[in-house]
């Protein structure tokens, strides 16, 4: 199918305010939270995605944020802010109090000229992690949820990146790891002190990345140069066949990036729905693709899509938050096209997660 027509974009002014943040997702599609614009001013913003209609509540400070401020929802409803402030990264929970906001300082972390980052939601809701990225290793603290304020849980050899979570219980955690030239993901169990032990290595010489993971299903979301050259590709964890890297998935001068799998599919990776942005000259778009076909299905975006987020339903309905002049707060509702054949399940997984690598050279399929 080819790409929809859209109508190009016009120039933009250097005055001309940014394009809205994407929301932050809660694990569980309850709550999200984003950083909002009004008029020349940053503040966070909660949006309740639970509710029969979703709904923003602005959570302004005493004045206004910087524009990379970090901010991630919590699953009571709390948002968790990430300031720098004169070279400490401060951490403080976020909660509506009529019209005001309340805060909850929960400390700070100092890592010198480290680069440090919040990590996706946790499925463990109440607890928040971030990385800080140093010259030689990776540090990774629990900044929300801890006893004491924020928490060193491990330092970890190399440049690392991303932030996959593997379980349903927030205990296993998979980072793209730089090291020696390489790209690989690794696992880290933060009930065993942060150990860390390989998880993703298509071949020696290839960088190996992890976009996304399903825990249900082990439905994994892959980038290879294995290939040849980047490729998006699958896999199951603690599958014995190698990554395939599907033809549908290369579309020459578009960006693809996959962003949601559909949950509660047990043992049935290949029929899980799979939500993709694709990007090009003509502006972003959505795809829509089980790994059981060779086809990639691709739709307009709902007007004012923020582009790259949204969730699944486990009942097979993608839902992507949008914001128009008319609506502050949106959420829209897709439903892909039927699977051609019913899914097959696939055998349990034989061995730990810790110990699970995909191995062997990916085929294109």
């Amino acid at each position: 199918m080819t790409a929809p027509t859209l109508e190009p974009e016009p120039m933009t002014a250097p005055t001309s305010p940014p394009a809205p943040a994407p929301p932050v997702i809660t694990a569980d599609g309850t709550y999200a939270a984003r950083l909002a614009l009004d008029g020349g001013s940053w503040f966070p913003e909660r949006w309740t995605l639970d509710s029969p209609e979703p709904y923003a509540v602005p959570l302004p400070g005493s004045q206004p944020e910087e524009p990379g401020t970090e901010v991630l929802p919590m699953a009571d409803g709390r948002v968790l802010i990430h300031r720098v402030v004169d070279g400490r990264h401060a951490f403080a929970l976020l909660y509506p109090t009529g019209p005001e906001t309340g805060e909850v300082p929960l400390g700070a972390v100092e890592c010198g000229e480290s680069r440090l980052t919040l990590l996706p939601p946790s499925p463990a809701c109440s607890q928040a992690y971030a990385l800080a990225v140093g010259a030689g290793s990776t540090a990774l603290w629990l900044v929300a949820g801890g006893a004491f304020g924020p928490e060193h849980v491990a330092e970890i050899p190399g440049h690392c990146s991303g932030g996959v979570w593997l379980d349903g219980a927030g205990r296993m955690l998979a980072l793209d790891r730089e090291l020696g030239g390489r790209v690989k993901t690794v696992a880290v169990d933060l009930e065993r002190g942060g150990e860390v032990s390989p998880l993703l290595q298509i071949a020696d010489e290839s960088d190996d990345r992890l976009l996304l993971a399903d825990p249900d299903s082990g439905l994994l979301l892959i980038r290879s140069n294995a290939p040849g050259h980047d490729r998006l590709g699958w896999g199951v964890l603690g599958g014995t066949r190698p990554v395939r890297f599907p033809e549908c998935l290369r579309l020459p001068d578009l960006a693809v990036t996959p962003f949601a799998i559909q949950p509660g599919q047990t043992l049935m990776p290949e029929g899980c729905a799979v939500g993709l942005r694709i990007d090009g000259a003509a502006g972003s778009w959505l795809g829509l693709w089980r790994p059981a076909e060779r086809r990639l299905h691709q739709l307009a975006a709902p007007e004012g899509w923020l582009a790259g987020s949204g969730w699944w339903t486990r009942e097979g309905v993608l839902r992507l938050p949008y914001v128009t002049a008319e609506v502050a707060c949106g959420v829209a509702e897709v439903e892909p096209p039927a699977p051609a054949a019913a899914p097959v399940a696939v055998a349990a997984r034989p061995v730990p997660l810790q110990q699970a690598p995909l191995t062997g050279r990916g085929g294109v399929g």
